[in-house]
């Protein structure tokens, strides 16, 4: 009785089984969508269609199996406001074609639905506690952060770009200048020019401008083989990050301010 007591208290005093190691994979991939009300229903499909009609597309295939370990992870959510973050497709490894599919089939399963405000701090802060408890362990880190306007919610995004910069992820972007949702009143022009100043960030951090919509098939494409190829093998036509520190990064949360009227948020 006593050298079994003894026994479990060995056991139970023992130092605790190792951690399950994490796996590898080339890149963890964090795909972060913009829903918010200024995106109309036929847009926000257009998002989801685009997304899983890249993943299964031979380039983007063949990217990620040319890969070191042959396999990325990848989750794909979508955002709106400081609050409203949605996960569509938890952690997956991607290893095949046929393991594409299934991602895209999962983004085709069901419709998107919008969300108020624009919170791209609250995106990244999300993206940022992805990447921490994925369970993979990538080689490269980076967040693919889509939108149609500036930050006008949440904390400033500028901060929030430098703490995952900080950690050694980067952060590419996707401004959407198309200017066919239910409302302009928080456009910025620029908008092109605020992503590369105040959104992107880390090493070899790019912007791609889809203007029109009928754009966004191939830029995601184009998008997602710099993203997970070796870039030294392609010619990115994209613009790279060229930081202007004169650029407002408020613009967005400063619209919101003084805006004397609003009939919907964005």
């Amino acid at each position: 009785m006593i050298a079994a007591f003894a026994g479990f208290l060995g056991a139970f005093f023992a130092d605790p089984p190792p951690a399950t190691a994490q796996e590898i994979v080339d890149v963890q991939l964090v795909l972060a969508v913009d829903v918010s009300l200024s995106m109309s229903s036929g847009e926000l499909e257009i998002q989801r269609r685009g997304y899983a009609e890249a993943l299964v597309h031979d380039d983007v295939v063949n990217a990620i199996l040319s890969g070191l370990h042959g396999k990325i992870a990848v989750t794909y959510f979508e955002w709106a406001g400081h609050f409203s973050q949605r996960i569509i497709i938890p952690w997956t490894r991607i290893a095949s074609a046929d393991d594409a599919r299934r991602v895209a089939d999962q983004l085709s399963a069901n419709p998107p639905s919008s969300a108020r405000r624009t919170s791209i701090s609250g995106a990244l802060d999300f993206a940022g506690d992805l990447l921490a408890e994925s369970g993979f362990r990538g080689l490269r880190r980076v967040v693919d952060v889509s939108g149609d306007g500036p930050n006008n919610q949440g904390g400033p995004v500028v901060p929030a770009r430098d703490r995952l910069v900080d950690m050694g992820i980067t952060i590419n972007g996707l401004p959407l200048m198309t200017n066919g949702g239910l409302t302009t009143s928080f456009d910025v022009k620029d908008l092109d020019t605020y992503y590369r100043n105040c959104v992107i960030g880390g090493p070899g951090a790019f912007v791609v401008p889809v203007n029109e919509w009928s754009q966004f098939p191939e830029a995601i494409r184009r998008k997602l083989v710099l993203e997970l190829a070796d870039a030294k093998k392609h010619e990115p036509q994209v613009v790279l990050a060229q930081f202007h520190s004169a650029y407002d990064c408020l613009v967005g949360e400063k619209m919101w301010r003084d805006r004397s009227w609003m009939w919907r948020d964005p």
